[in-house]
């Protein structure tokens, strides 16, 4: 079911229109930052935002998700402009689905988690990463398969067309569950023969980078391992997990780059990832990258820190390591960058494990980081061996 990138036929990309809600529970500027991460995500799946549209409401409205004149007016909107994809910030209900799908047959509707899925089916390289995305694909499809291929519905005569008294939607129900039931097989096929191989990597110290998409964990990845771990400024840019051998002043220990996190990450993706994120559960210590030049790097941290207690992680020990400090600036140009650092120092003295600034991009800081890896690695190796640590 992994699908292509977004494109229109000219080969040019699709043009999309955004659309959130400001209720009780999302303030305007909340919704302003959710809008932000939602164009990101839409120029990675190479998409054009063209117009972003915003409402008040108490509730998503059951229908057409915005208010009847809201939706008309963005209706009217689609048709000047010449606009391929609606994008909605929150997830669609199959009924909402349905009703903005024939209210607008010409245009394509995702939400967040839709877009994100396809983001993932872009992104994916591996066998691993393929079986992945497309479980939660065919697990975020099930519900909405009678509002998507309403066309499916119709009863259709002949020989080998349907069982006795059986719609095709319901055919295609249960080849879609076949489905999910082999794609789980194969993905717990896969997890055995990486559980092997994890268990085979020795005793070395693993070390897991972890953060929210696009912090910078690759290009780390690449300036210590001395790797060439695919990086670039998208979300998402790599979805399976690689491990490097690294050495720090002859003590070796294994490095993972895992697949970021983001804001309302589809539920479907958590459940089919969470194989792929054993590396992270298993690790002696986790690296917590942050984009600290990012205005909402602090929501970024705690969502990190949410997922990675959802999986089974949030107990384990976490070096905090702010990175792009060479983009790190005061809004209002009144302090300098050492200050900022130093006011940030301050702000997380009390976390339990090491504090480090640095720019992957620039190099800054990244002999400290070497050496606070080495004083880590070499504790944990004691530990494991303690009548070995003399060679370190």
């Amino acid at each position: 079911m992994l699908e292509k990138p977004l494109a229109r036929k000219d080969g040019k990309p699709e043009r999309a229109v955004l659309v959130g809600l400001i209720t009780r529970d999302q303030s305007r500027d909340l919704l302003a930052e959710y809008l932000d991460e939602l164009e990101f995500l839409a120029r990675t799946a190479n998409a054009e935002t063209i117009c972003t549209f915003t409402q008040s409401l108490d509730h998503p409205d059951v229908r057409t998700f915005v208010g009847k004149g809201k939706f008309q007016e963005i209706t009217e909107y689609i048709e000047e402009h010449d606009i391929d994809l609606l994008i909605f910030d929150d997830e669609l209900s199959p009924s909402q689905l349905r009703n903005l799908g024939e209210a607008l047959p010409e245009t394509k509707v995702l939400d967040r988690a839709n877009l994100i899925l396809d983001i993932f089916a872009q992104r994916a390289r591996t066998a691993h990463a393929k079986t992945q995305v497309e479980l939660a694909q065919y697990q975020y499809l099930l519900p909405r398969l009678t509002n998507m291929w309403t066309h499916l519905q119709k009863q259709k005569g002949g020989i080998g067309m349907k069982g006795p008294g059986e719609k095709e939607i319901e055919t295609d129900r249960r080849i879609i569950r076949d489905r999910i039931s082999a794609l789980k097989k194969d993905l717990s096929a896969i997890d055995r023969q990486m559980a092997t191989q994890r268990g085979n990597r020795g005793a070395l110290v693993r070390v897991a980078l972890v953060g929210y998409t696009n912090a910078g964990k690759s290009t780390l990845m690449n300036r210590l391992a001395k790797s060439e771990v695919f990086a670039e400024d998208k979300l998402f840019a790599t979805l399976d997990t690689t491990v490097r051998k690294v050495v720090v002043h002859n003590l070796p220990f294994l490095l993972s780059d895992t697949v970021g996190f983001i804001r309302k990450l589809p539920h479907q993706l958590v459940e089919s990832f969470k194989s792929t994120l054993d590396e992270t559960r298993e690790s002696d210590l986790l690296v917590h990258v942050i984009d600290v030049s990012h205005p909402q790097f602090e929501d970024h941290l705690k969502v990190v820190e949410e997922t990675l207690s959802s999986i089974g992680a949030g107990a384990q020990r976490t070096m905090l390591l702010f990175n792009k400090i060479d983009q790190l600036n005061d809004p209002e140009g009144e302090v300098d960058r050492p200050l900022l650092i130093e006011g940030l120092r301050q702000r997380f003295a009390q976390h339990d494990g090491p504090v480090l600034f640095l720019s992957a991009k620039t190099k800054e800081g990244m002999d400290s980081l070497r050496e606070v890896l080495y004083a880590e690695v070499r504790e944990l190796h004691v530990q494991r061996f303690p009548h070995n640590h003399f060679l370190y």
